[in-house]
């Protein structure tokens, strides 16, 4: 169903722009409430109802907090605020809480001036387009009801960071990190404080890299958009590993001893193999989506499992999970989704999972990523002015022909615009780099000959 504020990852923009504002804030609190206390919602028409609302360290976010509740309260429900926690933080309150939804305040990997609202259900689960579709046409029916407000403090529920901290410290034996160095990169966001207290908890030294947020550095030259500092600081200490989250936490990059990045696909090709061996990859399936290199699939079913693609976006790798019974998934960007830990992606979670591994087996990061023998793919994101139709666009549509046409059946071509940027995003992949490099390059002039964009 077409949405006209929500994107692949919630509603996201600059803060006091055209869409991320209190004002929006508070009507799209108050639809959002509409939408769960109707039949067709999530939950029954018992009021008031509790709405856990979390959030990273953007500057931004107690405003937008107080004109959510707003929104909210407008509508019977009582909001209820975790304060600074990681979105995997909300997800599992949710449900522990019994809570009739929740909200999560962050524009994930953006820069500080951005933020976002995006939901989860009453199971913890993000909303499906459809869901999403329908608080939208909720939007004209509370533009009065939801206006002004905002002013009255809101209960907090401060012990969701500690109890979150101890569930997820019990997926591992106690003090196994002990001997363990670990650099840990918290992208001056919300993992902050629980990320850290994991790991040096069970026993690991823990170097710290984005580690001071002030408001308005979250992102900033730190987090998984930005592994370099991380990278350098293992091979200057001689960690075991580094681990590098975006701005709230869902996300993960890992970093070997030698000093080198892993990114999702690794990761999830690294996981999946050792569930395969130990017997234990339900449906023996691995979800990804259609940005995953292809060598994900190859070294997966050579060892018996089997890989299913979704379009990209996390929660649609968490739709299809739950469809077909599986239990790991995730995007090459970080977001991995252990589902028999949480129905949300994890950042921590993920890591502690590779640590997992490397604890059973024996190995160093370094070799465990070799599970994964990357095709030659590059990528390519072009700032538009319009997304109009890729139908629409002549230049594009021949390029993708001529490139699918050389690359034949052992390569593919995928272009898409981003659902969270004015961005157009296109990835070539085959066996032959210099090949793959051509078809790029077509690409992005044919983008430009249609577009006009750089």
């Amino acid at each position: 169903m077409k949405r006209a504020y929500f994107g692949t990852d919630g509603v996201r923009g600059p803060y006091g722009g055209p869409v991320v504002n209190d004002a929006f804030a508070r009507k799209l609190g108050a639809a959002a409430a509409r939408f769960f206390r109707a039949p067709t919602g999530a939950t029954s028409d018992r009021a008031p109802a509790r709405v856990l609302i979390g959030r990273d360290t953007r500057q931004s976010g107690p405003a937008l907090e107080a004109a959510l509740a707003a929104g909210l309260r407008a509508e019977g429900f009582a909001p209820a605020s975790l304060g600074v926690v990681p979105t995997p933080a909300v997800a599992w309150a949710v449900r522990r809480e019994n809570a009739a939804f929740g909200v999560v305040l962050t524009a994930s990997h953006n820069p500080a001036g951005d933020n976002g609202i995006k939901f989860f259900g009453p199971d913890g689960t993000k909303l499906t387009d459809e869901q999403e579709a329908r608080i939208e046409e909720q939007l004209p029916l509370v533009a009065g009801r939801a206006a002004g407000g905002g002013g009255e403090p809101l209960p907090v529920l401060s012990d969701v960071a500690q109890n979150y901290v101890g569930v997820v410290s019990r997926l591992l034996p106690p003090a196994c990190l002990r001997g363990w160095s670990i650099v840990l990169d918290t992208a001056n966001g919300a993992t902050c404080g629980t990320s850290p207290a994991v790991l040096r908890g069970l026993g690991a030294t823990v170097a710290g890299l984005g580690d001071a947020p002030d408001g308005r550095n979250i992102n900033a030259g730190v987090g998984s958009e930005h592994p370099e500092g991380l990278c350098a600081l293992v091979r200057r200490t001689g960690a075991r590993l580094g681990v590098a989250h975006d701005g709230d936490g869902d996300r993960c990059l890992l970093c070997d001893e030698q000093g080198d990045v892993l990114d999702g696909d690794e990761i999830l090709t690294l996981l999946a193999l050792h569930a395969l061996r130990q017997g234990r990859l339900p449906r023996q399936t691995l979800v990804v989506t259609v940005q995953s290199n292809l060598g994900v699939d190859a070294a997966v079913q050579a060892a018996g499992g089997r890989v299913l693609r979704t379009p990209v976006g996390d929660r649609y790798v968490a739709e299809r999970m739950f469809a077909e019974g599986a239990a790991l998934g995730g995007e090459s960007s970080g977001h991995i989704i252990c589902a028999e830990v949480s129905p949300a992606g994890d950042g921590l979670v993920a890591a502690l999972k590779v640590i997992e591994v490397m604890l059973a087996t024996g190995q160093p990061l370094s070799s465990l990523r070799r599970a994964l023998r990357r095709f030659p793919q590059l990528s390519a994101a072009m700032t538009v002015a319009e997304k109009r139709p890729l139908e629409e666009l002549p230049a594009v549509r021949g390029a993708i022909r001529a490139a699918e046409a050389a690359l034949g059946g052992s390569g593919r071509v995928l272009v898409r615009y981003s659902g969270t940027e004015p961005k157009i995003r296109l990835l070539v992949e085959g066996e032959d780099a210099a090949q793959v490099q051509t078809c790029l390059e077509r690409l992005k002039a044919a983008v430009a000959a249609d577009l006009g964009s750089g």
